[in-house]
C-alpha cells in the first residue's frame, strides 16, 4: 500500500528501480525502521527468486533457508542466518510491533510460485488465478503498513488489497516489456482468449503487431483502473502522513498507468518511466483526492 510491492529487482548492493516511493519523508519518522525492514525483507526475496544465473530448483532451496530464517526471527533465540541485517532489523521489527508474520510468509508463497510458474512456461489459466498471486504478492504489504497504524478493520483491509492489487497490475502491465524476455507473463488465458489473441508464452512476441493489441492494453488498464478506484477512498481512513503519502502511491500508480495506456501496443517493447514533470502531477493530483 505504501511502497511499490514486490516486483521484479536486481540483486543486493544495485539500484533499484521504483515508480512508487519507499520509506519516503512522509513516512512518520517512528515507523520508517519497521517499514524499511519489511522492504528490505521483501526485496531480498526478491532478488533470490529472480537474479542471477541460479536454476529453478537452487532458487527454491534459497528461498527455503530465508524462510528458515524468518522462523527463526520470530524467537528470542534469532540465528542470524545467511542475511544477518535483514533479519535482525526484521526480528526487532516482529518483536516491537507484534508484525503479522503470516503476511511474511505469503510474500515467500508468492515467490516460490513465481519461481515455479516461471519455470513451467505455462500462463495463469485466468484472470482469478492472477488475482489469487496478487493476494500473496502484493496485498501482505498493505496489511503489514495498516497493522503498524492499529488499522484492521474489514472495509479498510479490502480497500488496502484493491490498491494492493491495482499497483501489482500496473507492475506488471509497465514491466510486460521486461518480463518477455524472461520468459514471464502475467496476461491470463482468458484475458487473450478474450480478445483472440495468441496464448502461449513462445508467441507473446507477436502481440505487438496483433490488431488487437490496442483493445488489451486498454482492457488491461481498466482492470487496473477500477481496483484502483475500489480502494482509494482509503486515504481518507488513513491518518497524517501516511495518508498523505498513499495519496501520491495511488496517483503514482495512476499516472504509470495513464502512460501505459499512451504507449499502447508499444508498452509491449518500452517500459514506461515516470519524469520529474510527471512528479508534479502526481503531486497536484494527490492535493486533490
Amino acid at each position: 500500500m505504501h511502497a511499490t510491492p514486490p516486483s521484479r529487482g536486481k540483486t543486493p548492493g544495485i539500484d533499484h528501480y521504483e515508480n512508487f516511493p519507499v520509506a519516503s519523508w512522509l513516512c512518520p519518522a517512528h515507523l520508517r525502521p519497521p517499514i524499511a525492514a519489511i522492504y528490505h525483507f521483501a526485496r531480498t526475496a526478491d532478488d533470490l527468486a529472480d537474479e542471477g544465473s541460479a536454476s529453478a530448483d537452487e532458487r527454491l532451496s534459497q528461498l527455503q533457508h530465508y524462510r528458515a530464517c524468518l522462523l527463526n526471527a520470530t524467537t528470542a533465540n534469532q540465528a542470524p542466518g545467511n542475511w544477518p541485517r535483514v533479519f535482525a532489523h526484521l526480528h526487532h521489527a516482529i518483536a516491537q510491533w507484534q508484525l503479522p508474520t503470516e503476511q511474511l510468509h505469503a510474500l515467500l508463497d508468492a515467490f516460490e510460485q513465481d519461481i515455479r510458474v516461471t519455470a513451467s512456461g505455462v500462463l495463469y489459466a485466468n484472470d482469478a488465478a492472477v488475482l489469487d498471486y496478487c493476494s500473496r504478492s502484493a496485498n501482505p504489504i498493505g496489511r503489514l503498513l495498516l497493522h503498524l497504524y492499529g488499522i484492521h478493520d474489514k472495509k479498510s483491509l479490502a480497500q488496502s488489497d484493491a490498491i494492493c492489487t491495482a499497483l501489482q497490475l500496473i507492475n506488471f502491465w509497465q514491466d510486460l516489456s521486461v518480463d518477455h524476455a524472461r520468459n514471464r507473463c502475467y496476461l491470463s488465458i482468458e484475458r487473450l482468449q478474450q480478445h483472440h489473441m495468441p496464448t502461449t508464452l513462445d508467441a507473446l512476441h507477436t502481440l505487438k503487431n496483433h490488431p488487437n493489441a490496442i483493445n488489451l492494453i486498454a482492457d488491461l488498464a481498466s482492470w487496473a483502473r477500477s481496483s484502483m478506484q475500489f480502494g482509494q477512498n482509503l486515504v481518507h481512513t488513513i491518518p497524517g502522513r501516511l495518508g498523505w503519502e498513499l495519496r501520491l502511491v495511488v496517483q503514482g500508480g495512476l499516472a504509470v498507468l495513464r502512460q501505459v495506456e499512451h504507449l499502447g501496443p508499444r508498452v509491449l517493447q518500452q517500459r514506461p518511466v515516470l519524469r520529474p514533470l510527471d512528479w508534479l502531477a502526481v503531486a497536484a493530483r494527490s492535493l486533490q483526492m
